[in-house]
């Protein structure tokens, strides 16, 4: 077998065996968070570490279950249990996740019942790349709507549904659910728990030095979610986190409001009244096409080349500057590196006016009609060809104050025109338009004041692939700021 597919099977059964060492660490201190535990399952159970160490620290289990799709680590387990006296009643069944009845197979189990484990850490789509049998039937089941489900953010990492599916196990039973997964799926399954009212006691984060353990640079942690059969009227929507496995004191708390997660509860609650609805000014993002080669062009001398180094002789009226998401934040503002073919000035706006007003420009475009034909998102389904989204009158405003959605940083800024035209952004940039550069002066000096700072940072995960999204800054009422930095009468001198 070569190495790349010996790759690939790793990735696509979620391969990562947890040492023993880490196994050790956790199962102590999912002791000290549920004493009595009477049954354990590890749903994806490798070669067995996890169920090792619940032997080694919790004498006390009656039961435990483990599930494996690979015969050889089966094997393995059987012969480590042989060393150990045991008077613990021990299962293993040799079978894919995704098609084992767990429902019967829990539903006698005494309780407090311990679910544990390392659950995938591969998304649902680079498993699809690889064909693999080993995914859950297909639903929506993040209840994505709309472009959201279109665009892809309905793609979701494995070990998320499995989890959730812990969940759905422990409904109205006592219990603990200790997995080990990315950080980013942990607060994907915060939102789930809090926004359906489930019934649990208390959740932790624990964070986890995936580099030493996995040798993998992720941010990765122990979630825990203690579960209750008891219904309590008021749910806790507080999760501690801790630097460690070893910590005893958080670090941090994170909370939740209006379904979205706030990464430090105790800033944000000082700092709530700032989030109010804003009524003059609307956040808006770049241009999205998914046809960089194409429509992305360098000028050299008096022509143009796109991403292919194919030369080109183009009129300039559709042509526009464009900055990106590494151009902001490095302060490379005052000229841009690329211009941008933009096909439209409003979403279904009919191209072929393009091939009267500049037929260079559309011979081009006609051309190159392949590229846009294979896009695979579906929103450009039903629209013009050559289509593109996030465009609108605000796209061709003068001066604009822009961030980076991709970058660790919150810096706002002042962009006005170049070669006398409005400078136009890709899709992983916000910005909001404006009609003067003493607007725009405005704006940047209260976003990026100290006060807007703390607030907006109460809610971002840096180590999110896009901390900055439209929906964060959405939350900061711009009217409210201003009011409270004393500068009320210039935001309504611009609003008016």
């Amino acid at each position: 077998m070569n190495q790349k597919f010996l790759q690939q099977q790793k990735i696509e059964f979620g391969d990562f065996q947890t040492p023993q060492e880490l196994t050790d660490s956790i199962v102590q201190l999912v002791k000290t968070q549920q004493n009595n535990l009477k049954s354990i399952i590890e749903p994806s159970c490798g070669t067995g570490n996890f169920i090792i160490s619940c032997l080694s620290y919790l004498s006390e289990v009656d039961h435990i279950i483990g599930a494996e799709i690979n015969q050889k680590y089966l094997d393995s387990l059987n012969l480590k249990i042989n060393t150990i006296e045991i008077n613990t009643k021990i299962h293993l069944i040799k079978n894919n996740f995704f098609i084992i009845n767990w429902s019967n197979l829990i539903k006698n189990l005494l309780e407090p019942i311990l679910i544990i484990g390392n659950p995938p850490w591969v998304t649902n789509s680079k498993l699809g790349s690889f064909k693999s049998s080993n995914l859950p039937s297909k639903n929506n089941f993040q209840n994505k709507k709309g472009l959201d489900a279109i665009t892809g953010k309905s793609n979701f990492d494995i070990s998320e549904w499995m989890i959730l599916q812990y969940l759905e196990w422990l409904h109205n039973k006592n219990g603990v659910i200790a997995v080990l997964c990315k950080t980013s799926v942990a607060r994907k399954i915060l939102i789930h728990v809090w926004s359906n009212k489930l019934h649990i006691l208390e959740t932790k984060i624990y964070s986890v030095n995936a580099l030493k353990y996995f040798a993998v640079s992720v941010d990765a942690c122990l979630l825990i979610i203690k579960t209750s059969k008891n219904y309590q009227k008021r749910i806790l929507q507080k999760c501690l986190v801790y630097p460690t496995l070893l910590a005893q004191q958080p670090i941090n708390v994170i909370g939740f409001k209006d379904n979205f997660l706030i990464s430090n509860l105790s800033d944000f609650e000082n700092l709530k009244f700032l989030y109010q609805s804003e009524q003059n000014y609307c956040w808006r993002s770049g241009i999205k096409h998914d046809c960089a080669k194409i429509m992305e062009l360098e000028k050299k001398n008096d022509f143009y080349y796109n991403g292919y180094s194919v030369q080109l002789d183009l009129e300039d009226l559709y042509i526009y500057p464009l900055l990106k998401s590494s151009d902001l934040n490095n302060n490379f503002i005052d000229s841009s590196r690329k211009n941008i073919l933009v096909t439209q000035h409003y979403p279904k706006q009919d191209t072929t006016l393009i091939s009267k007003n500049a037929p260079k420009t559309w011979n081009y475009l006609q051309e190159n009609i392949i590229h846009f034909l294979n896009r695979k998102s579906s929103i450009y389904k039903n629209s013009p060809n050559f289509s593109i989204f996030g465009i609108g009158d605000y796209s061709f405003a003068p001066w604009k104050v822009a961030i980076s959605g991709f970058y660790k940083s919150l810096k706002f800024r002042k962009i006005g025109s170049l070669q006398n035209k409005p400078v136009i952004f890709d899709d992983t940039v916000y910005f909001l338009p404006c009609y003067s550069e003493s607007e725009a002066i405005f704006l940047c000096e209260i976003l990026n004041s100290d006060l807007a700072q703390k607030f907006l940072e109460s809610m971002i995960f840096w180590n999110d692939k896009r901390p900055i999204t439209v929906n964060l800054l959405k939350r900061l009422s711009l009217s409210y700021l201003a009011r409270e930095l004393k500068r009320e009468e210039e935001y309504l001198c611009y609003t008016k």
